[in-house]
């Protein structure tokens, strides 16, 4: 079973998630609904982090590393676009 979270945690400045992930194109909601809705969860290779993937709203495939912070709440580090998609 995937888990999902109830708080996501957004923060804004220079060295912000929201800054971040805007520089791969992607939007604040758009990763709040791929946590939310995720098809597979798996471990970063690069950071160890835990990682999601899923679709948005739209149809865009995207894998998002976060950090959990508590049973309920997690921090996304970055976002970005999957090649490789599955089918929808």
């Amino acid at each position: 079973m995937l888990v999902t979270w109830l708080e996501v945690i957004r923060t804004t400045g220079a060295h912000g998630n929201v800054r971040h992930i805007a520089e791969h194109g992607i939007r604040p909601v758009e990763v709040e609904h791929v946590l939310a809705h995720p098809i597979g969860r798996d471990e970063s290779e690069r950071t160890g982090r835990p990682i999601v993937f899923g679709f948005t709203a739209r149809g865009r495939f995207l894998a998002v590393v976060f950090e959990q912070i508590d049973p309920v709440t997690v921090y996304p580090i970055t976002a970005f676009d999957v090649e490789d998609r599955p089918c929808p």
